[in-house]
């Protein structure tokens, strides 16, 4: 059976204009930095997991459609291990995102899903056979925790029961999100990156789609209640997040060096923060400067510290999971 490899070895690096590498980052970077802010818009009129599972099932299928017409029909196995992995990253993992996005601001959000690749190494550590992590991946865990803390006490108006849960529920996401990724490490998958990526959004989608129902979200929505603002930001999660960000991801992962493409782990946040604070008019805090330099610390240890071998093992898993910060 072919297996999907989406690793960065030297025949894939293959020559790319200067300009078109500059576009793919940019649009990594500022795409993905951007769609914390729109989830927030989108889950002010749309209910949470219907939002979510519309966008992925939506862009997946176009994903889809497009990638079946160049590779062949996935089997099986390959369709249960997408749906393993849709599940925990985009039901547990962006599902519980969009949840959370209803109580907790953007910028906040942002840095706290920052933290999943501190949740790989400490998943990748406890499981049977594990690397113990190095000295300065082990500074990188105490700085971040530290970031968490500080952001889980609240600040002005976000304190509360409400927002402790929301907490609770953003840790759990990036918990999912991690196990996807280390899930994704043996999954099997087709030789398509594209293809592979497509099924975990229908999958996951359609299970979003599901506890939606389950939730009584379809009873409660209405397409006259859906603020211009929610439409519009929903249609740019799908369009701009999903199709066009992955995309570039996926391409860039082809055409540079896991090192480099790593960069959207720490430069993703810094934005989701400068939009939620500047276009979304949410709070500044000292605490959340504090915090936000104490995370941002934390994923440049753990990036940069990590093990030669397993950096490019973390990323890799990577190519086959939805934007969507991420959760994006």
């Amino acid at each position: 059976m072919k297996t999907e490899t989406t690793g960065s070895d030297s025949s894939a690096h293959r020559h790319a204009p200067l300009w078109l590498v500059i576009a793919a980052f940019a649009a990594v970077y500022l795409i993905w930095g951007s769609t914390y802010l729109g989830i927030r818009y989108a889950v002010q009129t749309i209910p949470p997991l219907l939002m979510a599972g519309a966008r992925h099932l939506t862009a997946g299928l176009f994903l889809y459609a497009f990638a079946r017409a160049r590779a062949a029909a996935p089997s099986r196995i390959q369709w249960r291990d997408a749906a393993v992995a849709g599940t925990l990253m985009l039901v547990i993992g962006n599902g519980g995102v969009s949840w959370a996005e209803q109580r907790i601001p953007s910028a906040t959000t942002a840095l706290l899903v920052a933290l999943v690749p501190l949740w790989m190494v400490v998943l990748d550590w406890l499981r049977p056979g594990g690397k113990r992590p190095r000295a300065l991946v082990g500074t990188g865990l105490a700085v971040g925790f530290s970031g968490v803390a500080l952001l889980a006490r609240g600040h002005g108006e976000h304190h509360g029961a409400a927002y402790g849960w929301s907490i609770v529920i953003l840790m759990a996401a990036s918990i999912g999100w991690a196990c996807g990724s280390l899930f994704n490490r043996s999954a099997r998958k087709p030789a398509s990156p594209f293809l592979g990526v497509a099924m975990q959004m229908i999958a996951g989608g359609a299970i979003l789609l599901a506890l939606g129902t389950c939730q009584g979200e379809f009873r409660q929505f209405s397409f006259a209640q859906v603020a211009a603002v929610s439409f519009g930001s929903w249609l740019y999660l799908t369009i701009a997040g999903s199709l066009i960000g992955y995309t570039a991801y996926i391409w860039l992962l082809h055409v540079s060096t896991p090192a480099r493409v790593a960069t959207y782990a720490y430069v993703n946040p810094l934005i989701a923060v400068l939009l939620g604070c500047t276009l979304g008019r949410e709070t500044f805090s000292h605490e959340l400067l504090v915090a936000g330099a104490l995370i941002i610390c934390a994923v440049i240890l753990i990036v940069r510290g990590g093990a030669k071998p397993a950096a490019k093992k973390v990323l890799q898993p990577s190519a086959q999971s939805s934007v969507v910060s991420v959760p994006k």
